[in-house]
């Protein structure tokens, strides 16, 4: 259960990996990336000296380490959680107090909310008590979730010697999740990895008891229906339930990009709320039948689970919408709490950037070592520290932590396409080739183009809780969603709240695109430019490829023709922007041509 509908989702490596002890004992729910382990051993170093609590380091040269340092820190997370919370329940109804914030954040339609407003209007002392007895047994803490990226599952080596499957890095995070005192969920995102699905069967708390009670609970992150029933059924089949489906924007978000085939948000929303019973059915029916098979306990009455979205909704209109139409049971805000220093960890220097951004400054970028679109911006330090090493004729990074190796071009064992020893590779292998100047440019550009993200999406913690930077340099990666023009100034966690809940307004002035026609408009731009850049003449399957996408482009056109023209309440001048603008993008959208030539 939770209080608010909204949660905090995973930004970056750092961004938010101590947000939960900022923000739970509030009710919040926020999730924390288990991608850096030597990351995680810092703060949670930094922490236990804050709290004076005694620190024993786990060496990276120790069995299972990167488990051991993710349950450690998970576990010194909760429990600051729980006291944060008990503190809070045991202040004093009075202005200015943790309990008073717990309760002025929660939204207006909330029973705790109103029965706190209520009490404020009670002159008698003793119904007051009551309802404050009330109010303090109803408080519920925020989910301190966690977050691995399913494709970031290197192996791993001991002495030269490759370690077995359970130390890859995904497995051993996982376990390490697992193994803590956490009842929380893990948001498994990137896609499907059956090898690393397959796994959380290992572990007891991934089941169901008789009551349908799960202490450690699966979020998925999903693109799609179809995605959605693929995964929900694979891990049925293994006597596990998916408890939330989590689906996110394929374009307008922050950081990697996974793009649909052409499917916008709008019509993927519709189809999760005209399909969730079956999904229900569908996936339950093989749950209780794998449960039986492994004489586990099982619960005959279906289980439910939540559907959430997240990625560029920027007001409380938005909000609100997606909640009363769609059903969805929580709305993910995460760009805007960039600027909330409260509430994650965002060095001096990016936030003025952040504050100052605009539109232009914002891009798709090719600068993961995944392969995978990097929403981006212009300026991060991360990037100025790249160009440098490039105009000093060394690109490429000397890759502290290894975390994003799956390349074996030149090498038996998989390197970095960020790192230096791949660039150097690679650039020597061009310089051999017969190539213009123009060509060499062109190619060389794509090589050195790749940046040290694991790296920079984590320096920022660092340097807002003044640690050590020798490893990691002080370059920082910033990865907001486009949503992040719209907003231009530092607020505090109670404005942002504010905002969400439709109290306040701290939008800029900036003429900001309802976020259905962005969406649209993005997805419109990466056809058109993965069209143009395609080499020609075009193969008949990258016709067909690309025709499919357009079409189903327009048919979220006509979608969203219906839904601006008679569900969205609106008035009359509103409606006729928002239809003139699908007709404009509808034109764009005609206008790509896809043919041989």
């Amino acid at each position: 259960m939770t209080v608010h509908n909204f949660h905090i989702p995973v930004m970056g490596i750092g961004f938010t990996i101590d947000t939960p002890i900022k923000v739970a004992q509030y009710g919040i729910s926020s999730v924390i990336s288990l991608v850096d382990d030597f990351l995680i051993e810092k703060m949670r170093e930094f922490h236990c000296k804050i709290l004076n609590i005694p620190f024993v380091a786990i060496g990276k040269n120790e069995d299972d380490f990167r488990a051991r340092r993710i349950t450690s820190y998970l576990n010194l997370i909760d429990k600051i959680v729980k006291k944060k919370f008990i503190e809070l329940r045991a202040s004093s109804f009075e202005k200015g107090s943790e309990i008073i914030k717990y309760l002025e954040m929660l939204p207006d339609d909330s029973k705790l909310r109103q029965v706190y407003n209520k009490m404020l209007q009670t002159k008698d002392n003793e119904t007051v008590n009551k309802m404050q007895n009330w109010l303090k047994e109803n408080l519920l803490v925020g989910s301190i979730d966690v977050n691995i990226m399913t494709k970031l599952d290197k192996t791993n080596f001991k002495g030269g010697k490759e370690l077995s499957v359970e130390y890859n890095d995904g497995h051993a995070a996982l376990r390490g999740f697992a193994l803590s005192d956490l009842n929380s969920s893990i948001v498994l995102s990137a896609g499907i990895n059956t090898r690393l699905y397959s796994y959380l069967a290992n572990f007891e708390d991934f089941y169901p008891d008789e009551n349908g009670f799960i202490k450690k609970r699966i979020i998925l992150k999903v693109s799609d229906y179809r995605s959605a029933l693929t995964q929900g059924k694979f891990l049925a089949k293994k006597g596990l339930w998916v408890s939330e489906y989590r689906i996110e924007s394929g374009l307008n978000c922050g950081g990697h990009l996974f793009a649909t085939q052409g499917y916008l948000l709008g019509p993927i929303l519709e189809e999760f709320k005209k399909h969730k019973e079956e999904l229900i059915h569908l996936t339950h029916e093989l749950l209780v039948s794998a449960l039986k098979n492994r004489n586990k306990p099982f619960c005959d009455t279906p289980l439910n689970f939540k559907i959430t979205v997240q990625g560029g909704i920027g007001n409380s209109k938005e909000q609100n919408f997606l909640l009363n139409y769609y059903k969805v049971d929580s709305i993910g805000w995460a760009s805007p709490f960039l600027l909330v220093p409260e509430v994650t960890n965002v060095d001096q220097n990016t936030l003025r950037l952040l504050s100052n951004v605009k539109e232009e400054d914002l891009y798709l970028s090719d600068i993961s070592p995944m392969g995978v679109p990097f929403n981006s911006l212009k300026g991060n330090t991360k990037d100025e520290e790249k160009q440098a090493l490039i105009e000093r004729g060394r690109p490429g990074s000397a890759c502290p932590k290894k975390i994003l190796v799956s390349n074996k071009e030149f090498t038996k064992r998989a390197i970095c396409t960020a790192s230096r020893q791949y660039q150097n590779l690679k650039i020597k292998e061009l310089e051999k080739k017969s190539l213009n100047q123009k060509e060499y440019k062109n190619f060389f550009r794509k090589i050195v183009e790749k940046s040290c993200i694991c790296v920079g999406l984590g320096t920022s913690t660092l340097l807002v809780k003044n640690l050590d930077t020798t490893v990691e340099g002080k370059g920082v990666s910033v990865c907001p969603g486009p949503n992040i023009a719209y907003f231009s100034r530092v607020v505090s966690l109670q404005e942002m709240v504010d905002h969400i809940y439709g109290r306040i307004n701290i939008l800029n002035e900036k003429c900001r695109p309802d976020m259905f026609a962005k969406d649209l408009d993005m997805y419109v731009d990466y056809l058109r430019k993965m069209v143009e850049e395609s080499l020609k003449p075009l193969k008949e399957k990258q016709i067909k490829y690309f025709k499919s996408f357009q079409s189903n482009l327009q048919e979220g056109i006509n979608y969203y023709k219906s839904l601006f023209s008679s569900v969205i309440e609106e008035s009359k001048s509103v409606k006729d922007k928002l239809i003139a603008e699908l007709k404009y993008l509808e034109n764009k959208l005609s206008c790509i041509s896809i043919c041989e030539t």
